[in-house]
């Protein structure tokens, strides 16, 4: 055996000897000193074999015992601390790893509490605040010459990143500060940067170093879900560090590409969410989703996918312009519009940063798109994270050019049409509005030459923030390989400003600018201009169909469509002999010039045809309706208009002052000039100076008169109800078109409604109650709605406040009557359609009975506390107003159905 190596094993048996058994601190002093120099910190040094044999074998079981000699005596043995701090410098001097391995060891298996435990937690403390972590880490990290040992790298990984854990379990309430999680993981990725710069300066010396252990370190923190701690603390250093040394920025490729997969998801979840920018994120991570499959799925499927996270903002309050733009659930409740955009930028921006990874954006693209346009996603993932992969599309489309789309265009679009189908089918209005934004924006840019797609929705803060997402965005590092700039989809010319901003800045000379104001003229009153037109308005019925057919001239067409209301109203006899011909025009009549308000002009003018003649007018619409080459628009525009002309015939004292709602012939007061209200003066002059001694009743009693819908409802009615069941071949109301079924049924509930206390109300009844019975199982959430919102105003007037159930009417019928005081939820659609179909079928009945006792008068009764689902608002065509229930010469507006209300 060599004599230098058995001497160092001699040297330590016999200073374990001194330590086990003396009691003499001198020489327990001098014995601990004599070993220190086999830790190279003395000026007589032992030599480097000895230094290496006593770390390599007897230091760890030298430093056992002196744990194990660790009491209050023992540490008295010398005054003012001596022996303690020789004690600790051991710890702190010696080896690292085994020096951290046995402070572990010994603070796992001490009593607790004790004396001891609490010693050894606060070495603890003061070994992590002078840097020993790192000195730990870089034991590993130097060695690569060396034999590998993975016990005791598995040993050293499980004890740093468990410490927070273990010292609490331990420690309880006497747990220190330094061991709480939210400080030592930051202080840990200090310890891990400290180490990453003795990796660089190794390399630069020409000596070689792995960053394996680190990488594991790295991983195993973020799979405890502490990646803000410590990636907080790294990222901002090493954006720093990497963004002028190419050596930097290999090191942190290889810290990243060496993390295991079990926890790769975890690192680069963590790296998305801190890193500033896609720049500085490609920097960081290099090309690793080309080398590493995992992380290939993970960035390109997992966080798009799956592990989408968003910044909540709060609600707004109700009613607010905010209010809107948050996310109603399906069960009414609103949640906070999201804001995931710092992430999706960071994460496809680095996608596209580089031409090696500009693929995988397409890739990621096409894979959006696809769950974009599933319906069964659609039903099934939440609101949320449909918005979420919206706006990734819409990053995505900002990013990617011309070029790359084109070369993918049928696919692309294939995709998108289908997506923008069934989200139009959708009956939440936040789903369809999705799709209409990103159909728009996504056609654009798929496909740029062809007819652009344009829809009409509710602007509000979330549109306002997609709409931006497909701006491009400016990158300051990598390649630049995206595409030209988006522009915006409606196709507006960029201002004057921009232009000349984005070209050099020429100053005006002198001060002419100046001396050209025009700030001391009083301008023109100009409030009673009139737009000066070159066509005069048609004077006649005959001369507005005229115009509306075989016009070429647009601004004569469009005032005939302007003045034929006004001419309908006052010219009923010639109306009536080209009515039909009149509503046949108007029902095709097509938008050929940008005319404001067009679809009002149009159906205004509709209704007054149809309240002028009603007869033939509804036996022609009603007719159409069930017609082969109608689009759907074109038959719910038939329903608004028969709903709104029998509302006006039922109007009580219609006769006699029929409403001049068109809009003046422009030519019919040239210059604009005012009648003063001279007899106005007079009376108020008249009223100032007469003294009264007593008022009468200052209250109008109501208009009244007879019904005019009385003698045509069934014109209205019954051709609504025959052919419902008879599919066509591009209309099917049972099948795929439920959204005019539910208009359908609601229009004719109105009708019943304006019809309660006509003569032709019990036939009416009878036939609407086998229409809502055919209805009570449908498949369609708006197909079982629209029976029950059409009849619920019917209903609840019909309903007495004892809740009787309706007279004559089956017993069949009169088991299934609900409670008429049962509530339902706000906003909630009835899973089952057997209960909606009771209902309707007992408001059906209720409607009869109120037929038949229409003798009785009218009944005022408190209306049912329904509150109507968010998704009807798409089909509402209207408000109506005032909720007093029409009788057979007093009529009102059509409030308890609150067509539009919501």
């Amino acid at each position: 055996m060599d004599p230098e190596v058995s001497a160092v094993r001699l040297t330590v048996w016999e200073a374990v000897h001194i330590l086990s058994s003396s009691e003499d601190g001198g020489r327990i002093f001098c014995t601990l000193g004599s070993l220190k120099r086999y830790l190279g910190e003395t000026e007589n040094s032992a030599l480097p074999e000895e230094q290496e044999e006593f770390a390599r074998i007897h230091f760890s079981t030298f430093l056992r015992c002196l744990v194990g000699k660790l009491s209050p005596d023992w540490l008295e043995l010398l005054p003012d601390g001596q022996m303690e701090e020789l004690w600790a410098s051991f710890f702190l001097e010696g080896p690292a790893d085994q020096a951290f391995l046995v402070l572990m060891e010994s603070i796992e298996g001490a009593a607790s509490p004790s004396f001891r435990l609490m010693k050894m937690a606060r070495l603890l403390a003061r070994f992590l605040s002078v840097g020993r972590m790192a000195a730990v880490m870089e034991g590993q990290c130097r060695q690569q010459a060396g034999p590998a040992f993975p016990l005791l790298q598995e040993t050293l990984l499980t004890k740093v990143v468990g410490l927070p854990d273990l010292l609490g379990n331990r420690l309880q309430r006497e747990n220190l500060a330094t061991f709480f999680p939210q400080n030592y993981f930051p202080l840990l990725g200090e310890e891990v940067l400290r180490v990453l710069q003795v990796v660089v300066d190794s390399l630069r010396g020409g000596l070689d170093c792995s960053v394996s252990f680190l990488s594991q370190v790295l991983g195993k923190a973020c799979v405890h879900g502490r990646q803000k701690e410590v990636l907080g603390v790294l990222v901002p250093r090493l954006t720093v560090l990497t963004q002028g040394s190419c050596l930097w920025q290999r090191v942190c490729w290889c810290l990243v590409e060496r993390v295991p997969d079990w926890a790769m998801e975890a690192v680069l979840k963590g790296f998305v969410e801190a890193a500033p920018g896609p720049e500085v994120l490609s920097r960081l991570l290099g090309n690793l989703v080309t080398k590493s499959k995992k992380a290939q799925f993970v960035m390109t499927r997992k966080l798009l996918f799956l592990q989408y996270s968003c910044t909540p903002r709060p609600v707004p309050p109700l009613g607010s312009p905010g209010w809107a733009g948050s996310v109603c659930l399906a069960d009414g409740e609103r949640t906070p519009a999201l804001s995931q955009m710092p992430m999706l930028q960071s994460l496809l921006g680095y996608l596209a940063m580089d031409s090696q990874r500009r693929s995988l954006l397409m890739q990621a693209l096409k894979e959006l798109l696809e769950t974009w346009g599933s319906s069964s996603a659609i039903r099934h993932v939440p609101l949320v994270q449909q918005c979420y992969v919206s706006k990734a599309i819409l990053i995505c489309l900002a990013h990617l050019g011309e070029a790359e789309l084109r070369d993918s265009q049928d696919e692309l679009l294939a995709s998108l049409m289908e997506g923008v189908k069934s989200r139009l089918d959708s009956s939440l209005p936040p789903v369809r509005r999705l799709g209409m934004i990103v159909a728009e924006v996504a056609s654009a840019r798929i496909h740029p030459e062809g007819p652009p797609l344009k829809f009409q929705y509710e602007e509000d803060e979330l549109t306002r923030e997609m709409l931006a997402l497909a701006m491009p965005q400016p990158t300051a590092d990598g390649p630049s390989e995206a595409g030209p700039s988006f522009a915006p989809v409606s196709g507006e010319t960029p201002d004057r400003e921009t232009v000349d901003r984005s070209g050099p800045q020429v100053g005006p000379e002198g001060s002419d600018s100046e001396l050209d104001s025009d700030d001391e003229f009083v301008p023109y009153d100009m409030s009673v201009d009139r737009e000066q037109r070159s066509s005069k308005a048609p004077s006649y019925v005959r001369g507005c169909l005229e115009a509306l057919t075989g016009s070429e001239d647009w601004e004569h067409w469009e005032a005939a469509l302007r003045a034929l209301e006004g001419l309908i109203f006052r010219s009923p006899a010639a109306t009536q002999e080209v009515s039909v011909e009149l509503a046949k025009v108007l029902l095709h009549l097509e938008e050929k010039t940008a005319v404001a308000g067009f679809e009002g002009l149009r159906q205004r003018a509709l209704v007054a045809v149809t309240v002028t003649d009603p007869a033939r007018v509804a036996e022609y619409l009603t007719a159409q309706f069930y017609a082969l080459n109608y689009s759907l628009r074109q038959r719910m525009d038939i329903l608004d208009v028969l709903t709104l002309a029998a509302q006006e015939l039922s109007r009580p004292g219609r006769l006699g002052k029929a409403p001049q709602r068109g809009s003046p012939d422009p030519g019919s007061q040239p210059g604009g000039a005012v009648v003063p209200a001279w007899r106005a003066v007079v009376e108020e002059r008249v009223r100032r100076k007469t003294r009264r001694f007593s008022k009468g009743s200052v209250g109008r009693a109501p208009a009244v008169g007879p019904n005019e819908f009385n003698s045509v409802a069934g014109y209205f009615f019954f051709p609504l109800l025959q052919h419902f069941d008879r599919p066509l071949v591009t209309f099917d109301l049972l099948g795929g078109d439920q959204l005019v079924l539910g208009r359908l049924a609601h229009t004719l509930g109105a009708l019943m409604y304006l019809a309660v206390n006509t003569t032709v109300a019990v036939p009416m009844g009878k036939a609407l109650l086998e229409f809502v019975w055919a209805l009570r199982f449908h498949g369609d959430a708006r197909g079982r709605e629209g029976p029950r919102r059409g009849l619920q105003a019917a209903g609840s007037e019909g309903t007495t406040a004892s809740g009787e159930a309706p007279r004559q009417a089956p017993p069949a019928l009169l088991s299934l009557a609900p409670d008429p005081q049962e509530a339902c939820p706000a906003g909630r659609v009835r899973a089952g359609g057997q209960h909606v179909g009771r209902r309707c079928s007992w408001y059906s009945l209720e409607c009869l009975r109120l037929s038949e006792d229409s003798a009785s008068g009218p009944r005022v009764l408190p209306a049912t506390d329904w509150d109507w689902d968010v998704a009807s608002e798409a089909w509402a065509p209207g408000r109506l107003l005032s909720p007093v229930p029409p009788c057979s010469l007093q009529t009102a507006e059509l409030g308890p159905l609150g067509l539009g209300a919501s």
